[in-house]
């Protein structure tokens, strides 16, 4: 039994592999025809369609920003030495607002008013903030000694024409999409997000909208799992239930390997009717763990068919999110272009004492808030892994190592934020 750390460090080794294979063979490959695939996105249309986004390409600076030397503040644009001394009086000749400067002469003992954005007249050497002065008539008295460079940003001290404005491989934030803007790029290159197929299993689900018997359940994980993969970057595909009948169960398989990834839950323990393994061994498939050293989520299975990445996760809800955030988010990264992030644990200081017995590494639904300005965390009471409704009153995971089982009231420890939740 691997632990969390060992099990995804062999998932990203496993389908980086499958990814750089893909690349190489090219995008058109029959194994591959989803993978490395570009798509075109016009951001000045449509830019919530780019985020969040794969970049494909590499986006230079089309011309130096800023390209003109440019105001910091309202104020008046002077030499600094006419006004070395305070108390001094300048003309004031003219103005200069954005996307209109001043058009005049700057002549020695004059200034120009000046407004935020706009460009520094040729000549001036400083802006003096306005609040720094005061007119009197057709002059201005500056009330403190000027120094050179105050207030202004020179031309091509934010980016140089022709450098790099956005790597390739970067994903789209807000900020990233007002650069490619910026520079010109109406249009940009994203890579094709990974279809992701999702499919649970069990007599005991059914549809969301049917009414289930005493002891059925509605289909609530691939409902969390599409969620999830939307939020890790991915597109998720919806192949619904499959029942515990292996013909059923191996024919929805065949669907999911049509896409880039599937993900499985339920039917991955050891029970009389988990077929999941018995049948993705059938096909073919080739498994490098079936466990992994946490609660909850333990039995995860992680194996590959068909040259697809393939994860049979617990079906208890929380587990199956649980495990998702661990071990799928990092192929989804991978198979869109992106590089793998780091498991987003931060530190905070937990509010009440919290024990556990089984040597694990337990992820329990906790609270975080920063009461005064220093994270704090307290785990929730929660009936187990199929308690969604616990989990939902908080925003994190509260992580206790296996190597401390028994963490005091005031201890830092580790949090994992759910993923959209901060």
């Amino acid at each position: 039994m691997l632990s969390y750390e060992a099990a995804r460090a062999k998932v990203i080794e496993v389908v980086r592999a499958i990814a750089d294979a893909a690349v190489s063979r090219g995008s058109d490959a029959a194994d591959s025809k989803h993978l490395s695939t570009v798509e075109r996105i016009d951001v000045a249309a449509d830019p919530w369609r780019a985020l969040g986004r794969v970049l494909a390409e590499r986006i230079n600076a089309d011309r130096n920003y800023p390209p003109f030397d440019r105001s910091a503040r309202d104020g008046y644009a002077i030499r600094a030495g006419d006004a070395a001394r305070p108390g001094a009086s300048l003309r004031l000749i003219g103005e200069s607002r954005a996307g209109f400067p001043f058009a005049g002469r700057f002549e020695e003992g004059s200034c120009v008013r000046i407004m935020t954005g706009a460009p520094v007249p040729e000549g001036a050497d400083t802006v003096v903030m306005q609040e720094q002065a005061r007119t009197d008539g057709a002059s201005v008295i500056f009330e403190h000694a000027a120094q050179t460079e105050q207030n202004i940003i020179r031309e091509g001290t934010e980016m140089r024409a022709g450098s790099l404005a956005l790597s390739k491989g970067m994903r789209l934030g807000y900020a990233e999409l007002a650069i490619a803007a910026q520079v010109g790029h109406a249009r940009v290159n994203v890579n094709r997000k990974p279809r992701v197929a999702i499919l649970s299993t069990g007599d005991e689900v059914v549809d969301v909208g049917a009414t289930p018997g005493p002891f059925q359940i509605r289909n609530s994980n691939s409902v969390s799992l599409a969620s999830q993969v939307a939020l890790a970057g991915g597109e998720p595909v919806m192949l619904g239930n499959a029942p515990d009948d292996i013909g059923q169960l191996r024919a929805q398989i065949e669907r999911g390997l049509a896409h880039d990834i599937l993900v499985l839950s339920g039917g991955v323990s050891v029970g009389k009717y988990d077929f999941v393994e018995p049948v993705l061994r059938e096909l073919g498939a080739e498994f490098f763990f079936d466990a992994i050293a946490i609660r909850p989520g333990k039995p995860a299975v992680f194996g590959v068919c068909r040259a697809k990445p393939v994860f049979g996760l617990p079906g208890n809800p929380v587990s199956t999110m649980v495990t998702f955030e661990l071990l799928v988010v990092p192929a989804i990264e991978l198979l869109g272009g992106a590089a793998v992030q780091a498991l987003p644990l931060i530190k905070a200081r937990l509010r009440a004492p919290v024990e556990q017995k089984a040597a694990l590494m337990h992820f329990l639904p906790a609270r975080v808030s920063w009461p005064a300005g220093e994270a704090a965390v307290e785990a929730l009471a929660w009936q187990g892994s199929g308690d969604i409704f616990t989990l939902a009153q908080g925003n994190c995971f509260l992580v206790v190592h296996e190597s401390k089982l028994k963490v005091d009231a005031g201890e830092w420890v580790d949090i994992l934020p759910r993923r959209g939740m901060l």
